[in-house]
C-alpha cells in the first residue's frame, strides 16, 4: 500500500486502504487449492493490512469521531466491535495453513465482516465525517503517518 506518499484526506487514504484490501480479497477468492504458497502469502499480506487499517482508525479516527460529537458513539461503538471480530478471525488465519480445514472458509468469512464494515464506513461514517466538518487533512495526514510506522 503506497496511500503514504502524498498527503491525503482520511476518508480518501481509508477508502484507498478499503480498495486494496478488496482487491486482494477478490485475488485469494480465484487462487486455486494447489496455490498454498501463494495463498498463504496473499492472507497474510491481508491480515497486515487489516491490522494497520483497524489500528489507525481505533487510536486516530474513532477517538477524534467520539470527540466531535455524541451522535456518533453507537456508530464508533459497532465498528469497535466488528473490528474485534475481524482481529479474531485473523489471529486464526495467520496461525493456519492452507491446507487446514476451514483455512478458506475463515479468510471468506473475514472478507465478508470486512466488506460489511467497509459498507458502513463509507454510506454512514464518512459522510457523518463530513458534516462535522472534522479536519480530514491533518486526521490523513496523521493517518498516513501511523501507517508508515506499521508497515
Amino acid at each position: 500500500m503506497t496511500t503514504a506518499n502524498k498527503p491525503q484526506d482520511a476518508i480518501t487514504l481509508l477508502t484507498a486502504q478499503h480498495r486494496d484490501v478488496k482487491s486482494m480479497f477478490d485475488e485469494f477468492d480465484n487462487m486455486t487449492d494447489r496455490a498454498k504458497v501463494s495463498k498463504k502469502k496473499l492472507a497474510d499480506k491481508i491480515c497486515d493490512a487489516l491490522i494497520m487499517h483497524t489500528t489507525i482508525e481505533e487510536e486516530i479516527l474513532y477517538p477524534a469521531l467520539r470527540e466531535a460529537t455524541k451522535d456518533a458513539e453507537d456508530m464508533v461503538d459497532e465498528a469497535v466491535v466488528e473490528h474485534a471480530s475481524a482481529k479474531d478471525l485473523i489471529a486464526q488465519v495467520q496461525e493456519m495453513d492452507p491446507g487446514d480445514d476451514l483455512y478458506d472458509a475463515k479468510v471468506k468469512v473475514l472478507g465478508e465482516i470486512v466488506e460489511h464494515h467497509v459498507e458502513e464506513e463509507e454510506e454512514e461514517m464518512f459522510p457523518k465525517m463530513r458534516e462535522l466538518k472534522l479536519d480530514l487533512e491533518g486526521l490523513g495526514q496523521e493517518m498516513a503517518a501511523r501507517a508508515a510506522e506499521l508497515q
